[in-house]
């Protein structure tokens, strides 16, 4: 039976973004984001429900990430999940679910304003008209490649 994994989302980055490098001399940040989701109640009382997404991203994209998103700032990210095993130190079994970030979008230029552009930020600019778009590890100055009137919210 075939699957997939593909993850969207937009949020505010919940700290820090710190670069690091692995001994293979390859970038690596995890952030984490902040996703709300606003309703009502029967009764009409409007409620906040906050999730918090660890998130993971490697090579060039994550060199564009620690150069530019701080905490506090907001990303459109798409990417997949990835579920990480391991034994502590007490022998115990862990896991953590965490989305591996594959493309990212900037939400918001450098004059503060919303927008489904990235700007003249000199950020990370995907290229949706080619086959591989933004996962050929394409980087550079730009616009990043969904607009603000292809945003479905």
């Amino acid at each position: 039976m075939p699957s997939y994994n593909k993850v969207i989302l937009m949020g505010n980055i919940t700290r820090d973004v710190q670069l690091k490098q692995t001994s293979g001399n390859q970038s690596v940040v995890e952030l984490g984001i902040a996703v709300n989701r606003k309703y009502k109640l029967k009764d009409g009382t409007e409620k906040e429900e906050v999730t918090f997404v660890d998130c993971e991203c490697w090579g060039p994209r994550a060199e564009v990430i620690a150069k530019y998103f701080s905490k506090g700032k907001p990303i459109f990210i798409e990417g997949r999940l990835k579920l990480d095993t391991w034994e502590d130190k007490d022998g115990s079994k862990r896991s953590k679910m965490r989305v591996m970030i594959e493309d990212f979008q900037f939400v918001e230029g450098r004059s503060g304003g919303s927008g489904g552009g990235g700007g003249d930020d000199g950020g990370y600019a995907p290229s949706r008209s080619s086959g591989g778009g933004a996962r050929g590890g394409q980087s550079g100055g730009g616009h990043s490649g969904i607009q603000e009137e292809e945003i479905p919210f």
